[in-house]
Formats: structure tokens, C-alpha cells, sequence
């Protein structure tokens, strides 16, 4: 087929591009308001908003008491983490922040070790694969398998990696995303204070 007008062709092509893109924008935008993403207030910002896309805010609950397991897979309940301060972060593998935020943990676990318990949680790797991940970063303190997220659903986790900061008698007063080690230490000397 031979066409007569190709840049006829090509013309009302293009127009006919540009109505969709402008009739998709338009139904994107029924009442025709601007649309800002320029945030008016920074103090407005909802640091957990209730609308499924962040993690739950636990500041000030109780450390949930579930059931994880161990390296030769036997059951540890977190109510046996409790009686001394603790660290919690949850982590896996395959996620980018979780291993550039390991190396600092290994770093604050050999620091405060002595005073604090560093606890690795891992909701998705095998344990092989979990150990050897942390292994390369450094993390020699305890880790154990949340096998069927029951300690990930009931901290209401949807982003990774978690950090909980719990008192010894269970009771979380931070968490935080990633985090790098200088804020790392601030939180686990607030911790310490919180705790004495």
C-alpha cells in the first residue's frame, strides 16, 4: 500500500497523540485545579499516615509478643527479649537500605553491645541466606526468621528496614526507617537514658 500524503499521515497522527495525552490529563484532573507538589508547611507532613503506605507509629506501645525462630529453626517468643534494652531492626537481603544501614548497626552492636541487645529480625531470606548477607556486613549479633511475618504484620510494617528502640520492661519509645550510624548511636544513648 503506497500512501499518497505521508506527512499528512504523520500530522494527524501527531494531533490525534496529542488529544489523548490532553483527554487523559483532563479526566486525571476533572476540576481543573493546579496541581502543586510543593509541600506548603514541612510541619504538616504526617510522618505515619493512616492510608496504608507507611509503616504503623509505635512510639509508646508495647513490643508485640510473637513467635520467630532460630538458626536450627526452634521457636523464640519476644517476651524473652525483654529485661534489658533493645534493638530491634527488621532487614532482608534484597533490599538496598537495609544493607547500606547493616554495616552501622555491626559497628553500634560492638560499641553498646555490653548495654544493649541487638536483635536482627528477617521476614523473607533463608536462614543461609540471612546469615551470610549479615555476615558480609559485619552483624554477628543475634538474627532470627519472622517465618510467617507474625511480628512484621503486627508491627504493621509496609517499608523496610524498621528500627524499634524498646526499654527493657517492653515498651518501644522510637522507630525509625533507615538510619546511618551517628543517629544510630544518638538513638541508643536515648535509649540508655530512657531506660536507667
Amino acid at each position: 500500500m503506497k500512501i499518497a500524503r505521508p506527512r499528512l499521515l504523520a500530522g494527524s497522527l501527531a494531533v490525534a497523540a496529542l488529544l489523548v495525552v490532553t483527554f487523559v490529563v483532563a479526566a486525571a484532573n476533572p476540576g481543573g485545579d493546579v496541581l502543586d507538589a510543593r509541600l506548603a508547611d514541612s510541619r504538616e507532613v504526617i510522618g505515619f499516615p493512616d492510608d496504608g503506605l507507611a509503616n504503623e507509629d509505635l512510639q509508646g506501645d508495647p513490643l508485640p509478643l510473637v513467635t520467630l525462630s532460630d538458626r536450627g529453626g526452634n521457636d523464640i517468643d519476644t517476651a524473652s527479649f525483654l529485661g534489658q534494652p533493645l534493638v530491634v531492626n527488621f532487614w532482608f537481603a534484597d533490599c538496598p537500605p537495609c544493607a547500606k544501614e547493616l554495616p552501622g548497626f555491626a559497628e553500634a552492636h560492638a560499641e553498646f553491645g555490653d548495654k544493649v541487645r541487638f536483635i536482627g529480625v528477617n521476614p523473607r531470606d533463608s536462614i543461609e541466606k540471612m546469615e551470610r548477607f549479615a555476615s558480609e556486613r559485619g552483624v554477628d549479633y543475634e538474627l532470627y526468621r519472622d517465618d510467617f511475618a507474625e511480628f512484621t504484620d503486627a508491627i504493621g510494617a509496609v517499608n523496610f528496614p524498621i528500627t524499634l528502640f524498646v526499654t527493657p520492661e517492653g515498651r518501644v519509645i522510637d522507630q525509625t526507617g533507615v538510619i546511618d550510624a551517628d543517629d544510630l548511636r544518638t538513638e541508643i544513648l536515648q535509649l540508655l537514658e530512657a531506660s536507667a
